[in-house]
């Protein structure tokens, strides 16, 4: 029963309750469940509605109040434009990607680093020195990385107008263009 989705209740009174260990537990140890890759899922205790992303949402909160922050202030209203706007679930899952391939590029690099350290890999602080000193040189790469996501997104645009055209072209919409006579 331990590969069983772990449920985490939420009762009126703010407290998460953890139905495995039968214990009260606070966001710190959501948040500990999230860093060791745990699966669980945190419900209202009366209702039964999914709260996991609304206790997710908190924890993101006290990370950024808390000491150096992830998201600058324009990131966030970058952000928070795109709810309601046409590309918002497009922006969600760009931005689900993007923090996917930075995490399988992490776990490269990690699996990587084996080979110099005995198997063993680089630890929190050899990678924190490791990232410190080579800074320029991967804020340089990603920003080559997002150059390129850019201008192949610009392309992908371009076809999907140029496909479009192609299929309603022959439609006499008012102010549409008329297609250039061959």
């Amino acid at each position: 029963m331990a590969d069983a989705l772990r449920l985490i209740k939420k009762y009126p009174n703010r407290r998460l309750y953890d139905t495995r260990t039968s214990t009260y537990i606070t966001l710190a140890d959501v948040k500990q469940l999230v860093l060791e890759q745990e699966e669980f899922h945190v419900v209202d205790a009366k209702s039964n509605e999914d709260l996991t992303r609304s206790i997710l949402l908190q924890i993101i909160l006290e990370e950024e109040s808390g000491g150096v922050p992830m998201f600058s202030s324009q990131m966030l209203g970058h952000i928070i434009r795109f709810y309601g706007n046409a590309m918002q679930g497009m922006m969600g899952t760009y931005l689900e990607k993007n923090i996917q391939a930075f995490i399988d590029i992490q776990a490269k690099l990690q699996e990587q680093s084996k080979a110099f350290y005995d198997g063993k890999g680089f630890g929190p602080e050899m990678w924190t020195q490791f990232i410190n000193g080579q800074a320029p040189m991967i804020q340089t790469m990603m920003g080559n990385y997002i150059e390129q996501s850019k201008k192949l997104f610009m392309q992908m645009q371009e076809q999907m107008q140029s496909q479009t055209r192609n299929v309603f072209g022959n439609f006499p919409f008012p102010g549409t263009p008329e297609k250039p006579k061959k």
